[in-house]
């Protein structure tokens, strides 16, 4: 239970009220089942992903719950 507890954002955000706190868990959610990979879905997420060929360009992060997560993706050319 000790290491489910560092990956969750509430570890690392004051929060300000009940609606900024919605706001946070409404955001680690999406990122939780669009974008964090599982290792019991062969490290895709609940959601799925495609896959992204090297032709499609570099790789740039994207931010994810206020920047506490990053999702990646490639740019197209």
């Amino acid at each position: 239970m000790e290491d489910r507890q560092r990956q969750v954002p509430w570890n690392h955000v004051v929060v300000l009220g009940e609606r900024h706190l919605r706001r946070v868990l409404t955001a680690y959610l999406t990122y939780y089942h669009r974008a964090r990979t599982h290792l019991s879905l062969d490290k895709d997420a609940p959601d799925g992903r495609p896959i992204e060929p090297p032709e499609l360009g570099a790789i740039i992060p994207i931010p994810e719950v206020g920047g506490l997560h990053h999702r990646y993706v490639r740019l197209a050319a």
